[in-house]
């Protein structure tokens, strides 16, 4: 990928902390490379104290690495110029619960440099994008851990920034919370902004994000398309019959056709993929119904779980 077409591009990140003096150093980041296109969605994914806040505080310039280079759109992220153009949501925000979510999002438009003669209006526009409007006016303290995820992102799009950073966006939230962050996120996609979000959350990831990075003990385990994995072939396919008579479940066991659960007539059973043809056959000839054939894929999850199982082999 070239530099050009790269929102963000991280190269050897180290980073070691000291807790204190005589304490032994803990090496939080071990040469973490990754890059970020422009105009996607990137998930940054691992388990917690992997190193994904500690690199997106790199990133936003709040600490310094010991080794490596990060860049964001084109700048040393140790420069101060480039983020006018970079919006950020950090996983536990601060507002000042007395204030409106209105006169938050002015404060953030002031400090962000937004000319006065547009602020309302930049506010307003902000409010009605995150379905605040109708709370515009109302104080944070009255505010739901969702309504304050959406004027958090508000505050972060306050100055239109061309990349939005989120650290653990759906932390916390309920279902219908973690679905109005989505729905925003693929929004700001179709706005043609990049989106880098750091997330435990492995459904959200294969929903929303174009590609990802998986960090495991300060190491990137994976870097790629998370559909990619997805489309390879079956682990196995759940099988669910009916009717079944136990001179069936003997075939089925005597064959070793797969794992076998049920009670009575009813039964599954997660059979190789290639073997589901002979089992159907054996079922349908003893008399029994077939209720469902489910394949089951690879997913993210087995993915994640096969980068951490290395990392904690290593």
């Amino acid at each position: 990928m070239s530099e050009r077409d790269c929102a963000v591009r991280v190269d050897g990140l180290v980073k070691t902390f000291r807790s204190g003096i005589g304490m032994r150093a803990k090496r939080a980041l071990a040469g973490v490379s990754f890059s970020v296109r422009e105009g996607e969605i990137f998930g940054f994914v691992g388990p917690n104290g992997a190193g994904k806040t500690t690199t997106l505080k790199i990133l936003m310039g709040l600490i310094r690495a010991d080794a490596g280079s990060a860049r964001v759109l084109g700048h040393d992220v140790r420069e101060t110029e480039f983020r006018r153009h970079v919006g950020f949501l950090p996983e536990a925000p601060y507002f000042y619960d007395y204030l409106t979510g209105r006169e938050l999002l002015r404060f953030y438009a002031k400090v962000c440099g937004v000319p006065r003669s547009e602020r309302a209006a930049r506010v307003a526009m902000l409010l009605d994008w995150v379905g605040l409007a109708h709370a515009g006016d109302a104080r944070l303290r009255t505010y739901s851990k969702g309504m304050l995820q959406r004027v958090g992102i508000a505050q972060a799009l306050v100055h239109d920034p061309k990349v939005v950073f989120l650290d653990e966006p759906m932390s916390g939230l309920d279902p219908i919370g973690r679905k109005e962050i989505r729905d925003l996120i693929v929004r700001l996609h179709a706005e043609g902004k990049t989106v880098f979000m750091n997330t435990h959350i492995l459904s959200d990831v294969e929903m929303l994000c174009h590609r990802v990075a998986i960090i495991v003990q300060g190491e990137i385990r994976y870097e790629g398309d998370p559909h990619a994995v997805l489309g390879e072939d079956e682990l196995d396919t759940e099988v669910v019959l009916t009717g079944v008579v136990p001179a069936l479940v003997e075939v089925l066991e005597g064959r070793e056709f797969g794992a076998l659960r049920g009670l009575g007539e009813r039964i599954e059973l997660s059979v190789p993929h290639k073997r589901v043809p002979d089992v159907l056959s054996e079922a349908l000839a003893a008399g029994a119904e077939v209720v469902s054939v489910s394949p089951r894929r690879a997913s993210l999850e087995n993915l994640f779980l096969s980068a951490v199982g290395q990392g904690a082999r290593r």
